[in-house]
């Protein structure tokens, strides 16, 4: 399984660079807190795993390459988004 290199989320996707040269995108409709974050939120990623993974810290987000590369959606729940969502709009 290939390790992710480089991420970066514009405006409507998730783009990954991978170790083995590919380049993966993925609809932020399927990444909800990815898609209500701030730029400055999206930019504030890190790899773990050894690339395995992305994570967001500033969102509570992780997406692993390989649910990428099966073009897996987030697994979170509507409820679950619903309460980030209220938690979030509380803190600011």
């Amino acid at each position: 399984m290939p390790s992710a290199v480089m991420a970066r989320v514009l405006n409507d996707a998730l783009t990954a660079q991978l170790s083995d040269g590919r380049t993966v995108s993925a609809p932020l409709a399927w990444y909800p807190r990815l898609e209500h974050a701030a730029s400055k939120e999206r930019a504030n990623w890190r790899l773990i795993g050894k690339g395995r993974g992305i994570h967001w810290p500033d969102l509570d987000e992780d997406i692993s390459v390989e649910g990428l590369l099966a073009g897996r959606h987030s697994g979170e729940s509507q409820a679950s988004f619903k309460r980030w969502l209220e938690a979030r709009a509380k803190r600011r």
